[in-house]
């Protein structure tokens, strides 16, 4: 589940949260960590409009890193069934992420990853090519029992096209501003402790998609 929140609602839940809940392991001394991502399309922008269109089988495409680390790059696929999500991800060197980027792709195909091949047929299939780059500050929660993860994605900037992505200090601008963004997930339950912890008495919350969003830059 995502919503949007306000600042005020933001500070609430963070205290809330701290209280209750173990941190990410990745969270570095103040308590957050910056995640960059760059989102792929097909020229007809097929994955933007099924989301603005709430299609019920969707899928996206994006490359990811955390903080300056570059040398740790994750391919994730997104999918969205009849409400639920799933998300598969693989590794990718720096070098092997510059030469997707860069159009050489063929490596893909004879990689004996499933993902990676998976990846490749759809360049191919339906010419999905790099889009935006999104980053944001990250504060994260994690609770055993159901696997749950709650996080708080502020900050959220944009960059525009791929040319950048591998250089931690590419220049963005903000997309979003005075928002947060509150993801949380979940297996197969979610406890009753997790799902009144992110309760905020008279909160309006609406559905947010950080790429939709960025996308209004184009």
């Amino acid at each position: 589940m995502k919503h949007r929140i306000n600042l005020r609602e933001d500070l609430v839940l963070s205290q809330r949260l701290e209280k209750l809940f173990e941190r990410d392991g990745h969270c570095g001394d103040d308590g957050t960590y910056r995640v960059t991502s760059l989102y792929f399309d097909t020229p007809y922008d097929d994955a933007l409009r099924e989301k603005i269109n709430g299609v019920n089988r969707r899928k996206k495409f994006r490359l990811r890193y955390y903080g300056q680390d570059v040398s740790y790059i994750r391919l994730e696929k997104k999918s969205r069934i009849d409400g639920l999500c799933e998300k598969r991800s693989t590794m990718l060197t720096e070098s092997q992420a510059a030469r997707v980027l860069s159009g050489d792709t063929g490596f893909l195909a004879g990689s004996g990853d499933p993902l990676l091949e998976e990846f490749y047929s759809e360049i191919k299939g339906r010419i999905l090519c790099p889009k935006t780059i999104v980053t944001y500050e990250r504060e994260a929660f994690v609770y055993a029992p159901g696997n749950v993860r709650i996080t708080l994605d502020r900050n959220i900037r944009t960059g525009l096209g791929s040319v950048d992505f591998l250089n931690p200090d590419v220049f963005t601008m903000p997309a979003l501003e005075s928002v947060t963004v509150l993801e949380l997930k979940y297996d197969r339950f979610l406890p009753d402790i997790a799902r009144h912890a992110v309760s905020v008495p008279g909160r309006t919350a609406e559905a947010c998609s950080k790429y939709a969003v960025c996308r209004r830059f184009d």
